[in-house]
């Protein structure tokens, strides 16, 4: 019998010609761009370092494109949003010690939002590792120590003769699902080192698929198509799987009602009839959920958000589709399937039988009904209104960015994404600062469509930074600044615990003066002028900021029945 890979390709003459005649003043550093390019990376983010230069040095004798950010924990939010909007591993170039460690909450959010990211990092020279001498520059002797615990996995290189493989195989990690950051790091000298090895051409880093198994599956069809009252919630697994369509036919198909996560948010139609949307911080909707008698979850762990806080008590029989392992079944017993979220609605959608009820389309509307009805009790017209704005002045096509900020969290329930991976947000590791590092990502991604990006005052001025990088780079990215002189969600949190707030309050500058000495245009908006000013800058190529000088409140979530 003959295996595929029992088949080698013979070199030709010229191949064989070329690989003992590398060209000349190549170095480790061309060995990681070279392997980068065989894999099909075509853009790098990242910053320079000392121990890094080998790294950077090779960029100039490579096709590679690279967007260098001035912070490396917002190279890493760009990376991870280069690595949602395309598929594709986003390769992220480190030096070590500092430089490596401000990326830690950046590669913390690709990993809960499975965003594929390839850090590549330095480390010291290999005599000062396995205990040689000390002293360096940036020391860390057990660097890969401090990623370990957020990253998918971890490749140490300590030849040159290394890279390819460390490279390769950590490519192939980030892309197997689920999706996730991946760590390499390669010591000093070995970059700069001159090297003699042919120029990296060939290289096999295949991600694996996460097939279910087919007696769960057939299990998960009979339940489904015998249920009463079936519904579904669509998570985040579902859009980096590009499974949007395939959920939409299995939910016609069962005339199942869905909701989405906040991470999976585009999983579903927002208009569809059998669309609960995003409500998932309402009780109406969880005793809906509660009320099914088979609840398929797809790409979702049923976390803390998803779960309204982990009030939600399913009394139906839950089905789980999830690709990482670890979550399955973690918060609720299940008929557990682990799989990638598209094989797994495709083999379901050949299995189950089509059933039909007339009454589903009138539920969803009788909870979604109750839901506005309980916000309009809030009168929170202002909230309602600007993010209302923010939808009708934003191209259909165009993808959002989201810092946490206040704002954002009415968008995860309320905003219409208008597709499948268009609307992002850091609500996964929930650190600051992500909406315009992450937009610069995606506009790079794809300069043909401009990007927004949603931040608060507090989140603004984690990355003002990069107005720096927009402008150098020309990326065609608009920042909305709301303006609140404060950590905004922060402030309400500690006033409604304990009556009054403390270290919430911020002196900041003038955004609007700000953004134009970066050679950025600005302008100061108003409630009444937001759609239209918005509208203006998206509309204008290349980065631009909106600020709004407005206070806003949360909506109360309900958690209790």
């Amino acid at each position: 019998m003959t295996h595929d890979h029992d088949l080698v390709l013979r070199p030709t003459a010229a191949e064989t010609s070329a690989a003992l005649n590398p060209p000349p003043g190549r170095n480790g550093g061309d060995l990681v761009v070279e392997t980068l390019t065989g894999l099909g990376a075509t853009t790098v983010f990242g910053l320079p370092g000392q121990h890094a230069l080998g790294m950077f040095d090779a960029l100039r004798r490579s096709d590679l494109r690279y967007i260098g950010l001035r912070v490396e924990n917002n190279a890493g939010f760009a990376a991870d949003a280069y690595g949602r909007i395309t598929g594709e591993a986003a390769p992220l170039l480190l030096s070590t010690g500092p430089g490596a460690l401000t990326s830690l909450a950046a590669l913390q959010e690709a990993a809960a939002a499975s965003a594929p990211v390839l850090a590549i990092s330095s480390q010291i020279p290999t005599a000062g590792l396995g205990g040689g001498r000390h002293g360096y520059l940036h020391e860390l002797p057990d660097q890969q120590a401090s990623f370990r615990g957020v990253v998918k996995s971890v490749h140490t290189v300590r030849t040159q003769s290394q890279i390819p493989s460390a490279i390769a195989a950590a490519w192939e990690s980030a892309l197997t699902v689920p999706h996730g950051p991946v760590w390499v790091e390669i010591p000093q000298d070995v970059l700069l080192a001159e090297t003699s090895l042919p120029v990296v051409t060939a290289l096999d880093a295949t991600p694996e698929d996460v097939v279910p198994r087919p007696e769960l599956t057939a299990v998960a069809a009979h339940l489904l198509s015998n249920a009463a009252r079936p519904a579904i919630i669509a998570g985040g697994g579902v859009v980096r799987a590009d499974a949007a369509g395939k959920l939409r036919a299995l939910a016609e198909k069962l005339d199942a009602p869905v909701i989405t996560t906040f991470g999976g948010k585009g999983a579903f139609p927002w208009e569809h009839p059998l669309s609960l949307q995003s409500w998932l911080e309402d009780r109406h909707t969880t005793d809906f959920l509660e009320d099914a008698d088979v609840l398929l979850v797809v790409g979702s762990g049923l976390g803390e958000l998803s779960s309204n806080y982990h009030t939600f008590k399913p009394r139906g029989r839950v089905i789980q589709i999830e690709a990482d392992l670890g979550k399955l079944e973690s918060n609720h017993p299940a008929l557990g399937i682990h799989a990638d979220a598209r094989l797994a609605l495709s083999a379901l959608l050949e299995t189950v039988g089509e059933r039909t009820d007339p009454t589903a389309a009138d539920r969803v509307r009788t909870v979604l009904t109750r839901v506005r009805e309980r916000i309009a009790a809030q009168e929170l017209t202002l909230e309602q209104d600007v993010l209302a704005s923010v939808r009708r002045a934003l191209p259909d096509d165009s993808p959002s960015f989201w810092d946490m900020t206040i704002l954002a969290y009415w968008a995860w329930s309320a905003f219409d994404p208008r597709g499948s991976n268009s609307m992002h947000s850091a609500q996964g590791a929930g650190g600051l600062g992500y909406g315009f590092p992450a937009a610069l990502g995606a506009a790079a991604a794809d300069p043909t469509r401009p990007v927004l990006a949603v931040s608060g005052d507090g989140g603004a001025l984690y990355s003002i930074a990069e107005l720096a990088t927009a402008k150098q780079y020309d990326l065609n990215v608009t920042w909305l600044i709301v303006d609140d002189g404060g950590y905004g969600i922060l402030r309400e949190y500690m006033t409604d615990t304990f009556g009054e707030a403390t270290a919430t309050e911020l002196s900041r500058p003038d955004y609007v003066a700000l953004a134009e000495s970066f050679g950025v245009s600005g302008v100061r908006t108003t409630r009444e002028t937001l759609e239209v000013d918005l509208a203006k800058a998206l509309a204008t190529p290349g980065p631009s900021v909106v600020l709004l000088p407005a206070v806003l409140r949360m909506f109360a979530p309900t958690h209790l029945g």
